[in-house]
């Protein structure tokens, strides 16, 4: 493979890895605050034993981000070096803001939530734990402001020549308020507090199979059951609203999305193959003009065609297809899959429902996949830009690194990551096999 290739593979794997935890730190901590705050306000022993739980597996996760992170900050300098210089100024103001504003406020205040139960009261605990909350939002905030930037540049200048030309800011907030961030930041909020909802969701409902902890395990699932039937269906209107931005600012993407080759009256796909070289989609099954519809609000609004680009200037067609229209999916079935239990719920028959419980055990893939897909579309729609319309993917690279050095650290950087996903595995199911334990639940009733 040649050098762009592989280092796309390797930012791809580092990043793609690394997303595993962040999500799942922004859901649990929202769940976190909740539980906390149902414990004050009823003082009920279960809610506090309930925290103490999550708050363990939350500190895992958070180790685990903040080790797998790291990485992705070395590979802008040596494998993606021109790109670097390139954003350099404008990357620097917001990943500083992240360091300043969010990472420190996250991590100070972790060690009181993690070791301060019995050395402050529990109302300091628990502001600790709604800034722990707050800092891993805000960290969201600043990564996607960064990243949105690259999709669509906004609040810039360009100063000097090729090959050093480079973007300056000249205005921070509209860099941060650029036209894509704001219906991303919260498309990346749903899809998190998903995350973390479904996970609470499988460990219960696997508690109350295994018949183990079963009042602790109910109460959890009422919890998360609530975030996840309303996170699921703000998600499908936050990505709407996405949609809607990048048909406006990222026509290409768009119509790839759709694999919507000449400009028209748009149809929206169910699923299909797409034959590029044909420009067409195969096995298709499709809602004839829905697409212009849920833009415009019109069937026969016309939306911009991948023809209007030029064939070097269109990102690859079938890969965003699949992985837009497999998170499409996806997130219609958690909709559905959030909604039926919290209707069983209610009813009094969710308990009962053991394939039901499995369905729940095993759910929490489903919003790492929506995550990881979504990401896909998002950055591969961009391709073959690295910054929209300003730089291109070719043009970012280092050019003083080899394929063969890129190919080895692939390797090593996928054994390392292996190591560290059985190490996650291992000490989680170890927390999972423990369970929450006894003596929270009697130090609270000492308290109450």
């Amino acid at each position: 493979m040649d050098l762009l290739t592989l280092s796309r593979i390797q930012f791809g794997l580092t990043i793609g890895f690394h997303y595993i935890f962040p999500p799942l730190s922004v859901g649990l901590g929202l769940l976190l605050v909740f539980m906390e705050g149902l414990y004050l306000k009823t003082k009920n022993p279960l809610y506090h034993q309930m925290t103490r739980f999550w708050v363990k597996v939350f500190g895992l996760i958070f180790v685990l981000g903040v080790a797998t992170g790291i990485v992705m900050e070395f590979q802008f300098g040596t494998n993606w070096s021109t790109y670097s210089r390139f954003v350099g100024d404008v990357f620097g103001s917001a990943l500083a803001a992240e360091g300043i504003f969010a990472f420190f406020l996250e991590s100070g205040f972790l060690a009181i939530l993690l070791f301060g139960w019995d050395k402050v009261s529990p109302r300091i605990h628990f502001l600790s734990t709604i800034l722990v909350c707050a800092g891993a939002h805000f960290s969201a905030v600043w990564i996607v402001v960064a990243n949105s930037w690259q999709q669509t540049p906004a609040g810039h200048h360009l100063v000097g020549q090729a090959p050093n030309i480079r973007a300056e800011i000249v205005d921070f907030w509209q860099l941060v308020f650029n036209p894509s961030s704001i219906d991303r930041i919260w498309h990346v909020y749903m899809g998190a507090w998903q995350a973390g909802a479904f996970f609470v969701l499988s460990v219960s409902a696997f508690y109350i199979l295994r018949n183990k902890h079963i009042e602790f395990a109910k109460a959890s699932i009422r919890i998360a059951l609530l975030v996840a039937a309303a996170a699921s269906v703000l998600q499908l209107v936050s990505g709407h609203s996405s949609a809607v931005g990048v048909a406006e600012n990222q026509p290409a993407k768009m119509a790839a999305y759709e694999a919507h080759y000449n400009t028209g009256p748009a149809d929206l796909y169910l699923f299909g193959w797409v034959n590029d070289d044909q420009e067409k989609v195969q096995f298709g099954v499709k809602l004839p003009g829905m697409l212009s519809f849920l833009i415009y609000g019109d069937s026969q609004k016309p939306v911009t065609g991948l023809r209007e680009f030029k064939p070097e200037d269109r990102p690859p067609v079938n890969i965003i297809f699949q992985s837009y229209h497999a998170m499409v999916a996806i997130g219609v079935g958690l909709i559905l899959l959030a909604w039926l239990g919290l209707f069983l719920w209610w009813r009094n028959k969710l308990f009962n429902l053991r394939w039901l419980l499995w369905v729940f055990v095993f759910s929490v893939i489903g919003p790492q996949l929506a995550n990881q897909l979504g990401w896909i579309s998002a950055e591969v729609g961009r391709q073959p830009w690295i910054v929209y319309n300003l730089l291109r993917t070719s043009d970012g690279l280092s050019r003083v690194v080899t394929s063969g050095q890129v190919l080895t650290s692939i390797i090593l950087f996928s054994l390392i990551y292996l190591l560290l996903l059985i190490l996650f595995i291992y000490l989680l199911n170890d927390k999972i096999q423990h369970g929450p334990a006894a003596e929270d639940l009697d130090t609270a009733r000492h308290r109450a």
